[in-house]
Parts: C-alpha cells; structure tokens; sequence
C-alpha cells in the first residue's frame, strides 16, 4: 500500500462512499426548499385575506357608530321642526334631514356590500388556511425526511471525511491537484483497467500503457482519452489499511 496508485484508488472508494451518502438525499433538498417557499406564498395569502377582513370589520365597526350619529341627528332636527319659527328655518332643517337620510342610506348600502364580501372572504380563507396547513405539513414531513437521514449518515460521514483527509496527507501534492481537476468532470476520478480499456470510458488503451500500468507501480499513470487515473486490473481496496485510515 505504499504505491501512490494504491492510495490514489484507495480515495476514489472513500469519494465513491462520500457520493454514495450524498445520493440517499436525491432532490429533497430541492423539493424541500420549492415546498418552503409554496408555504411562505400560502401563509402571505392567508395573512392578506386576514387584513382585509380586518379592514371591512373595522369598517363596519366604524360605520355602525357613524349610523347611530346620523339617526340621532335626525331625530334631533325632528325635535327641532316643531320650534321653527319660519318656512326658511323649516325648509333648512328639512334639507339637512334629508341630506342625513341619503348619507345614512348610501352608507347602509355600502355595508351590505362589504357584508357580502366578508361573507365569501371567510369562505375563501377557510380554503387558504387548509391549503396553507397542508403546505406546512409537506414541508414539515420532507424537512424530518432530510433530517433522519442525516442524522444516519452523520456518524459514517465523520468517519469517512476523517479517513479522507489522512489518505491525503499521503498523496503527492501534484497528484491531488490533478485528481481533484479530474473529478470536476468525472465522479469516478480512478477507475481500474477493464481487459484492454479504461474503466470509465470504456476507450482502447495502448498496449504498452497496459503493461505499465500492470508493472510499474511506483508511476501514476492516466487515461489518455478521459483523463482518469488508471488503475490495475487487480486493484482492490485493502480492507486493513482503510481502517486504519
């Protein structure tokens, strides 16, 4: 295990088993932030339908004393024909009664209306608040989903992360810069020799290439079509080595 090619293999399986825990996440990551924003959109509509409520309650509050004004001005004016002293002062008086009237009717129908629309806007809103708690419960469910799995992969993830970072305390510097390039393109940045082929692309290797990678361990040798590391035929995880790792 003293060759570099050996080592270099030994952390492409650690990246492979890194990549392999990583994958058990799929897209919920994903699904789970599109989810948390639906519930944000689902709550902002619940809150402006609640706000509008708000305001036609607040005006109907607001309206009803504006209404028992009117119709104690009005019964006030009626006190008041029977002192009248003139047509002028009668005729003034029956003005502004009926002036008080039409304000009193307009603003009668005005909270009809907003009656009505409170009527269908709680209708709306019972909709909006079950949709808003599904939502939630969505995102709830996928964020305990991301959060088991991550509390099962934490402990190997710890080990493995360790065992990478020693593996590469034993690495020639200009081979790590070269492997770490390699995996920007290919996950799989070392492959074995797959009869006379590379093992990621699967492209003819020289034959001279094959009988070096086999005999000359002590060189690193690489795929002159993909740019994998070469690995021989034989190659096998040392079992023993990577526990101690």
């Amino acid at each position: 295990m003293d060759y570099q090619i050996y080592k270099i293999g030994t952390l492409a399986y650690i990246d492979e088993l890194l990549d392999e825990l990583q994958e058990e996440f799929g897209d919920l990551p994903e699904q789970s932030e599109k989810t948390k924003a639906k519930t944000e959109n689902a709550l902002a509509t619940v809150e402006e339908t609640r706000d509008v409520i708000g305001d036609i309650n607040e005006f109907v509050t607001k309206s009803r004393a504006v209404l028992v004004d009117l119709k104690q001005r009005e019964d006030r004016l009626k006190q008041q024909q029977f002192n009248v002293q003139n047509n002028k002062e009668f005729d003034a008086i029956t003005n502004e009664m009926a002036f008080i009237k039409r304000e009193h009717s307009k603003l009668s129908e005005q909270m009809r209306k907003e009656a009505l629309k409170l009527e269908n806007l709680k209708v709306i809103q019972e909709t909006q608040v079950k949709d808003y708690d599904t939502q939630k419960k969505d995102y709830e469910d996928k964020v305990k989903e991301i959060e088991t799995i991550a509390k099962e992969q934490t402990s190997a993830i710890k080990k493995l992360t360790k065992k990478r970072k020693n593996i590469l305390k034993q690495i020639d510097e200009k081979h790590i810069v070269r492997y770490d390039r390699i995996r920007t393109m290919h996950r799989d940045a070392a492959t074995p020799i797959v009869r006379i082929s590379c093992g990621g692309c699967f492209n003819a290797l020289p034959a001279q290439q094959m009988v070096d990678v086999r005999n000359n361990l002590e060189y690193v040798y690489y795929c002159e079509n993909c740019g994998r590391v070469l690995l021989p035929e034989d190659f096998d995880i040392d079992e023993e080595y990577l526990a101690s790792l």
